[in-house]
């Protein structure tokens, strides 16, 4: 039996440099292989000590999920390794269409913003994808891979998931910040999207603080617009209003998000 463990990476990011990604792997028999889930916020879904607003534990939901099904999973954290002004931009695509600013986002990102989720998103699948896939025991396709994020990692893990569906069969969209763009854009965006095989969508928000109302609002009208277009077997939306905008809301919600990825897909 080989023990669990996590292993770091550094992998080259476009003008940038290298970038951090934590993997980790469950206890496993050799040749055995896993599904794979990847993650923005790499540096704070495993532990304490690399988060800087708290843990996802996502070890936690691993070893339970263990217990409960026998199932497991790889998990791969990309780190945000530049600031929150650098992740607000490499996890925002610009093509979903034109920018609505509530006041409740801060004005230094209002100012500042220069999407380039193009540009992540080209490095989690040619760069990211294949580094993971020959060097981990990951069951490859789009049956056994995975993408999930929180806040502008939400709207990034709903937009790779919808751009790229021969990639991934799921997608952890929590608290996605869909209310930067007009409603138009992104009914058109989504509409413009649709193909015969589709991933599972797994939307949550809370509405406890001023961001999450918002974020709250911007979830339920994408949902309405994904209700005329989108297969209905495959969209989940969970709304818990006294969840605020942070980690120990998303903990939980990333259980269940594991379980159907694994057990009910």
């Amino acid at each position: 039996m080989n023990s669990e463990k996590i292993i770091n990476l550094s992998l080259p990011y476009p003008n940038i440099g290298n970038r951090t990604i934590r993997v980790y792997i469950p206890s496993h028999e050799d040749g055995e292989t896993f599904p794979v889930i990847y993650m923005t916020d790499g540096q704070s879904i495993f532990d304490e000590e690399t988060a800087t607003f708290g843990s996802w534990h996502v070890i936690d939901a691993i070893h339970d999920e263990q217990k409960n099904s026998g199932k497991s999973a790889i998990i791969v954290g990309i780190h945000n390794d530049l600031g929150p002004l650098q992740r607000a931009n490499e996890l925002t695509p610009k093509e979903i269409g034109t920018f609505y600013f509530p006041d409740s986002v801060p004005e230094e990102i209002k100012r500042s913003l220069a999407p380039e989720g193009e540009i992540f998103n080209d490095f989690i699948i040619h760069t990211v994808m294949p580094a993971i896939e020959s060097q981990f025991p990951v069951k490859t396709g789009r049956g056994n891979t995975a993408f999930c994020g929180s806040s502008s990692g939400g709207l990034f893990s709903f937009y790779t998931a919808l751009r790229c569906p021969d990639k991934y069969c799921a997608a952890g969209v929590f608290s996605p910040c869909f209310m930067l763009y007009e409603k138009k854009s992104m009914a058109d965006w989504i509409h413009s999207k649709m193909q015969n095989e589709m991933p599972y969508l797994y939307l949550y928000s809370g509405a406890a603080d001023e961001l999450e109302h918002h974020i709250c609002e911007s979830t339920e009208w994408t949902y309405d617009i994904l209700k005329d277009c989108y297969p209905p077997h495959l969209l989940k939306k969970m709304i818990k209003k006294e969840q605020a905008h942070n980690e120990s809301a998303w903990e939980p919600v990333f259980k269940e998000f594991l379980h159907i990825f694994l057990s009910e897909r």
